[in-house]
């Protein structure tokens, strides 16, 4: 993939025109991660943002007794740690990869530069991470008013957006996922069994695949 392939897969570079692409691929290099590493840490300085171009990212922070609360799974075409660097300070979590990865790093002081001399790119860019931030307003709403069942399948069919496949693989082990969703392992558990039961979706080892979309649609909704 070249570096203009590599700028057009990036949802958060949507709408821009090829000049501006042009220009991004200019500044953004490419770096390839084992499973495992840690990208950044939190209260590091922000010298640019990422983009996942394989792989999948996770971002958590750690509590002072060291448990780990994962907060968002970043895979193919998503960017993360964009708003620190518009804000032009130290990034408030970790970043490490689940797989071998490959991102796309754009540096800080040459994106300023950019920006600086292209306000309709900033409108952009803008417009696409106020569109991030309702989906983070939808994400709480999830975690606050609906019920376990509803929080499973959103997260099944986020899944599968993401996964681009009605087919998708659970990204990390089942306490973690329960533990993200506000609820516990075997809640979690009785939830996937009762899915499975009711022909919405079916299981072999971490492997899913929804069998009624419609049906798991229905459930997320509830509560809406």
């Amino acid at each position: 993939m070249t570096l203009a392939e590599a700028v057009r897969s990036i949802s958060l570079f949507e709408g821009l025109a090829d000049e501006q692409l042009e220009r991004l691929g200019n500044i953004a290099v490419t770096k390839t991660y084992k499973k495992g590493t840690v990208i950044f840490e939190s209260h590091t300085p922000a010298n640019g943002f990422y983009a996942t171009l394989t792989g999948r990212v996770k971002i958590f922070r750690t509590s002072p007794s060291g448990k780990e609360q994962i907060l968002h799974i970043f895979g193919p075409g998503e960017s993360f740690a964009e708003v620190p660097v518009f804000e032009g300070g130290t990034f408030p979590v970790h970043a490490q990869t689940l797989e071998k990865s490959e991102l796309l790093f754009v540096p800080r002081r040459e994106f300023a530069r950019m920006i600086s001399q292209d306000p309709d790119l900033a409108m952009k860019m803008m417009a696409q991470l106020s569109s991030r931030l309702r989906i983070l307003v939808n994400k709480i709403e999830e975690l606050s008013l609906k019920e376990a069942p509803s929080r499973v399948a959103a997260y099944l069919l986020l899944l599968a957006a993401g996964q681009r496949n009605d087919t998708i693989r659970l990204d990390l082990p089942k306490g973690q996922i329960a533990f993200y969703l506000g609820t516990i392992q075997e809640t979690l558990s009785r939830i996937l069994k009762r899915f499975v039961e009711d022909g919405i979706i079916e299981m072999k080892g971490k492997e899913i695949t929804i069998s009624d979309r419609n049906a798991l649609q229905e459930i997320a909704d509830e509560g809406k």
